[in-house]
């Protein structure tokens, strides 16, 4: 069942961003949780976390934004440098809540967007749980940046140029991932209904994939940011990536976080990739780590 019970549109620089509400009012919630998604999804990818963790805690309140580009935010634009501006948006989310404090989370790219926000205005940050990003990019030894960004969206990017006849056709498409193999549920079809515009085509605009894809690999400010938290910090890992794969936070980046923040609670997610960390069997132990954040607010 879907969470979401408010569709809000919070004013920022190129548009209105669309930004669903779960649980209680901001005014009269015990704390609010902001929601950042990853770099082709949208704010279904948190309803299985959120009703988690509502079920834990009905009074807290949920901001999930589509972000720019991306689900009905996709005209929001232009998807200038890029990363700063989805944490600009984060704390204009906060703004319009009146939410002075706020558990910041991110899944992949959300967690570099939630980090940003957290170094940018730590005090709106009361604490901050990366799911399964946020940490340094690693490239392999000998290829170039530009190789390494076609190569982590080349996939997605061929997605998003791809027309379906029908939404049907466009989950089979979806089912066939190695992420879903055997993990299909209602939530990822959600999720991936929710994706398909009435064109036939994604609705995320593959410039800001690309103008976001770039800053993940490139950009120094980014990948630091994590690093740099102050809040009470909370890191919980995939074992496996984006293909059901190798994980998408390397090992060496995990222990370069350990060391730069050895008080963060880091949790390794057992039977999960880097979708279903959120959408999948990882849900409750995402909601979980929210619910230790929204305990020390």
């Amino acid at each position: 069942m879907n969470p979401f019970s408010e569709t809000l549109e919070v004013e920022v620089e190129g548009g209105a961003l669309h930004v669903q509400r779960a649980g209680a009012s901001p005014a009269d919630a015990e704390a609010v949780v902001v929601a950042a998604h990853g770099i082709t999804a949208s704010h279904m990818g948190w309803q299985a976390v959120v009703r988690e963790l509502l079920e834990r805690r009905p009074e807290v309140c949920v901001l999930a934004p589509d972000l720019r580009g991306r689900g009905k935010s996709a005209s929001v634009g232009p998807p200038r440098g890029s990363l700063e501006a989805h944490a600009d948006d984060v704390i204009a989310v906060l703004d319009q809540a009146g939410a002075e404090r706020a558990v910041l989370t991110g899944h992949s790219m959300g967690a570099y967007v939630v980090a940003r926000a957290a170094v940018a205005a730590p005090s709106r940050a009361g604490a901050v749980v990366l799911v399964d990003g946020g940490l340094p990019v690693v490239l392999p030894e000998g290829v170039a940046p530009d190789a390494a960004l076609d190569a982590f969206l080349g996939p997605a990017i061929e997605r998003l140029r791809m027309t379906f006849d029908t939404p049907e056709d466009y989950v089979a498409f979806w089912q066939q991932h190695p992420a879903f193999t055997g993990r299909w549920n209602e939530d990822v079809e959600e999720y991936v209904r929710y994706d398909l515009g009435s064109d036939g085509r994604s609705v995320v605009s593959e410039d800001a994939v690309r103008a976001d894809g770039a800053e993940l690999i490139m950009d120094g400010t980014s990948n630091a940011a994590a690093s740099q938290v102050t809040a009470p910090l909370w890191l919980l890992r995939a074992p496996r990536g984006l293909l059901d794969d190798d994980p998408f936070i390397p090992l060496e980046a995990l222990l370069g976080f350990k060391e730069a923040q050895p008080n963060a609670t880091i949790e390794e997610v057992k039977d999960v990739n880097h979708y279903t960390i959120v959408l999948g069997a990882g849900a409750g132990r995402v909601a979980a780590a929210l619910d230790d954040a929204v305990g020390v607010l």
